[in-house]
């Protein structure tokens, strides 16, 4: 059954997957995004691909969209906020610190790969990054207690749906239950994606406003 958003508790932790590939944590007023690769148009310019910097943009709006809607007190990038140093126009860099005044909210990293030598200001920094008995992490971790949940990047999960011979690829929400590893999918728009294993559990996006059960 479609939905507008997927809630269960982890422990008494609420946590809400939502379709416009967000996780809400509404006790803690915490939203999560993570691969937004801003500066990636840019980057493969630079390598002599021609491609548009259009998806910077609509990234950027797509987070002030979200933001304005769940009025977090903190909006927390699980890593890969930028796609590579080289590649972040001074233009780019103030737009990115001028985040939480525009939006009014604290803004904190969890650093990625991809933000390695990335210095920007107004925006803490962490590597990794724990609430109660949730860690927060780029790449999934092998947390020795099975009571703790960790939140993660990286993976740029997706699925595919099959019917009558025809396959779509989706971007989704994938758990590792084995390990306790929740992977968002990857927020921004010029991203490739990786199929998730079998034995994940999954949740589909079907577009910016619908979410599926696997």
């Amino acid at each position: 059954m479609q939905k507008t958003s997927f809630k269960f508790y982890w422990e008494d932790t609420l946590i809400e997957m939502l379709p416009s590939r967000a996780l809400f944590l509404p006790q803690t007023k915490e939203l999560l995004i993570c691969d937004v690769h801003l500066g990636k148009a840019e980057y493969f310019q630079q390598n002599g691909i021609p491609l548009t910097n259009n998806s910077d943009e609509n990234n950027f709006t797509r987070i002030e969209s979200i933001v304005r809607k769940y009025s977090p007190e903190k909006l927390i990038i699980l890593g890969d906020l930028f796609h590579s140093k080289y590649s972040i126009s001074k233009t780019l860099q103030k737009r990115v610190e001028d985040l939480p005044e525009q939006l009014k909210t604290n803004v904190e990293l969890v650093l990625g790969n991809h933000d390695v030598g990335c210095n920007i200001k107004n925006i803490k920094i962490f590597d990794i990054r724990k609430n109660k008995n949730i860690t927060f992490s780029h790449e999934p971790l092998n947390l020795a207690d099975n009571k703790s949940l960790n939140i993660c990047g990286h993976y740029h999960p997706k699925l595919y749906l099959k019917n009558n011979g025809d396959k779509l690829s989706l971007r989704c929400f994938a758990m590792d239950t084995k390990k306790n590893n929740l992977y968002l999918p990857a927020f921004g728009d010029l991203t490739g994606g990786y199929l998730c294993k079998k034995s994940f559990k999954k949740w589909a996006i079907i577009s910016e406003e619908e979410i599926i059960e696997i």
